[in-house]
C-alpha cells in the first residue's frame, strides 16, 4: 500500500488546500495524506455524481477518475486508498444551493473507508481564521447571514475579525491549532443542541447530520448559519491524542 494511503479532496487550490497541508504538517501526518484540490464547488460534484448518474453505480474514485482532464491528476485517482476525505463549504448563497441536495451528499459520504466522509465549513473555509483571538470568547455566537454571503462582505469581514489579518500567521503552531480545533468542537455541540454522551460513552464531536440538520433550519428561519469549521474534526478522529486537552474540554477515556 502507499505510503500516502489516505486521500483527502479539498475543495479550492488556495486557502482550502493550505489549510489542510498545514494542519497535516502540524500534526505530523501529511506522510499518510494525499491532498487533491478538486477545483471548483460542492454542487458541481453533486450535479455529475447524483443529478446525472446513481451515485450507487460507482465510487468517488472512479468519478473523479471519469471527470479528470489531468493526466497527472488522473492517475492519483487510479491508486488504492484506505479513506476518502471530502472538504467543502455549505456556500448557502450559491445559486444552485438545495437544502435537499447537501442533505443527500451528507449521508451518502458519510464513512471514509467506504464512499467517503464529507465534512462541511459553515458557510465556508474561512470560517477556521474567524477569530479575533485565540481562544476568542466571542466565536461561539458568530454568525454569517445570506445577505453579507451573497454581496460578498463575509470574506472581507473574516480578513478584517482575523487576529493577524493574515492567514499565513494565524494558528501557525500545534498549540493554538488545538485551541481552535477545541473551540469549533465546543460550538458544534452548542449548535447540534444534543448530549455529548449517548449510551454511557462521551462522544468526541457531533455527526456531521446532526450538525447539517441544525444549520439547515437555522438557515431557514433566520436566514443565517453559525460560523463552523468542521474541517478540523478529522485531526480528533484520526488520532484524539493528537490534540492537548484540558479540564474544561471534551474528557477523553
Amino acid at each position: 500500500m502507499s505510503k500516502r494511503d489516505i486521500l483527502l479532496i479539498v475543495e479550492g487550490e488556495r486557502i482550502d488546500f493550505r489549510l489542510m497541508e498545514r494542519l497535516m504538517s502540524i500534526y505530523g501526518i501529511g506522510k499518510r495524506h494525499r491532498i487533491v484540490p478538486y477545483g471548483t464547488h460542492i454542487f458541481t460534484l453533486y450535479n455529475t455524481m447524483f443529478r446525472d448518474a446513481d451515485p450507487s453505480d460507482l465510487d468517488i474514485l472512479a468519478h473523479l477518475r471519469e471527470h479528470e482532464p489531468n493526466p497527472e491528476k488522473k492517475a492519483i485517482f487510479d491508486e488504492h486508498y484506505s479513506d476518502i476525505l471530502l472538504v467543502f463549504d455549505l456556500d448557502p448563497h450559491d445559486s444552485q444551493f438545495s437544502a435537499d441536495k447537501i442533505v443527500q451528499m451528507a449521508e451518502y459520504f458519510s464513512e471514509s473507508t467506504d464512499m467517503g466522509k464529507l465534512y462541511i465549513n459553515y458557510p465556508m473555509i474561512e470560517a477556521f481564521y474567524h477569530m479575533k483571538n485565540i481562544p476568542d470568547a466571542d466565536y461561539y455566537v458568530y454568525t454569517a447571514s445570506i445577505d453579507e454571503l451573497k454581496s460578498g462582505r463575509y470574506k472581507s469581514r473574516v480578513n478584517a475579525e482575523n487576529r493577524n489579518r493574515d492567514y499565513t500567521k494565524f494558528a501557525v503552531n500545534k498549540a493554538e491549532c488545538d485551541m481552535v480545533i477545541r473551540q469549533n468542537i465546543e460550538k458544534a455541540w452548542l449548535v447540534a443542541e444534543i448530549p455529548k454522551q449517548k449510551n454511557g460513552l462521551e462522544r468526541l464531536v457531533p455527526k456531521s447530520q446532526e450538525i447539517l440538520t441544525k444549520q439547515l433550519e437555522k438557515l431557514r428561519v433566520e436566514k443565517e448559519v453559525s460560523i463552523l469549521c468542521t474541517c478540523v474534526f478529522y485531526i480528533v478522529e484520526y488520532n484524539s491524542r493528537l490534540i492537548e486537552w484540558n479540564e474544561n474540554n471534551l474528557t477523553l477515556s
